[in-house]
């Protein structure tokens, strides 16, 4: 039947199904994550009802202000993940250093990677914010997981996906054959397929970037946002639209299914860049690519092939539709005046 009803624990079968050599360690991994994620839905939907809104006073590892619901997300993912069996070890956005799982349980093959509240400014205003994680499989022989199980390449993900917790909570991930998203229908407590086999357009015009950074911008950045607002009637071009939200994973959720590009580059003040390689660039990057995209650091480099030296390592960031993507990339390179 071509309308039959498929929940995100029937297509994580199903996959797990035509990947030969599967044990289904893997899938049980997901389903737990998946678990987690409904949690923190239950608690993002009702945020504004709750004493779990507003700064806790305490900086993570960022030096930025700790939200209460970004450490609720932080726990409930440890405690959902820790005890499964599946993991040698996690890392956090909201942690300086590794997560160990406790010595009561068994260690898996596989690592998580996730950045708990993505967005997380937002949350007073009721504005959409995500979960990001990333899955490797493990580098080390066995035991405790190390920092070198986690300072993996980005194409070497096994798996990544995000949650959107906005008018309706989303999830979309990727293991490596295609992209898909899943609507929580809250009815029934189920993420039911509703993306199948999501393709980002091959060009759009629209992009997404915080305008505000513009005076920190370099020259070539500059030029390409200046070309990107004029129409060029020998070009055939009309000038782009922007959209910005300000919240990474719905500026990107928009990017994939609408087409177009998001920046974010770096400056004088974040001169590596701002966003974490590990918990948001390298998943939602996979992502991308997994659909059809593109995904660069802005200097010429694809995203995925960077490999991470430290468990916080900030980069820029370029990614959307290939051919804006290429765009960006001829004007950062100097082949675009």
């Amino acid at each position: 039947m071509s309308n039959k009803v498929i929940t995100i624990e029937r297509h994580i079968i199903e996959e797990e199904r035509a990947s030969h050599g599967a044990t289904g360690d893997f899938s049980a991994l997901l389903r737990d994550l998946t678990l987690a994620i409904k949690m923190i839905h239950r608690d993002v939907i009702r945020a504004g009802l709750v004493d779990i809104l507003g700064a806790t006073n305490q900086e993570n590892v960022q030096g930025e202000i700790v939200q209460k619901l970004d450490e609720y997300a932080n726990s409930v993912i440890f405690r959902a993940m820790d005890h499964g069996g599946h993991l040698c070890a996690m890392a956090s956005e909201e942690n300086e250093t590794l997560l160990k799982i406790p010595d009561a349980y068994p260690k898996g093959k596989y690592v998580l990677l996730f950045d708990p509240l993505d967005g997380s400014s937002n949350i007073d205003a009721n504005v959409s914010i995500g979960t990001i994680f990333s899955i490797h499989r493990r580098v080390t022989d066995s035991g405790d997981g190390t920092e070198a199980d986690c300072l993996q390449q980005g194409y070497k993900q096994i798996a990544a996906g995000y949650t959107i917790y906005g008018p309706s909570t989303m999830l979309v991930y990727t293991a490596g054959r295609g992209v898909f998203g899943f609507t929580l229908d809250p009815s029934v407590g189920e993420f039911l397929l509703s993306h199948n086999d999501i393709r980002i357009p091959e060009h759009k015009g629209i992009y997404s970037v915080n305008e505000g950074n513009y005076n920190k911008w370099a020259p070539e950045m500059r030029k390409y946002i200046d070309w990107c607002k004029q129409d060029i009637p020998e070009e055939d071009k009309k000038a782009y639209s922007l959209r910005y939200i300000g919240s990474m994973v719905a500026d990107v959720h928009r990017t994939l299914l609408y087409g177009g590009v998001f920046l974010y580059p770096a400056d004088v003040k974040s001169k590596k860049g701002k966003l974490r390689l590990l918990y948001e660039a390298n998943p939602m990057s996979f992502i991308v690519e997994q659909a059809g995209g593109k995904a660069t650091d802005g200097l010429g480099n694809r995203l995925l092939d960077i490999m991470p030296t430290e468990l916080h390592q900030r980069t820029p960031l370029v990614v959307g539709s290939p051919g804006n993507v290429d765009e960006v990339e001829s004007f950062l390179q100097g082949k675009r005046k």
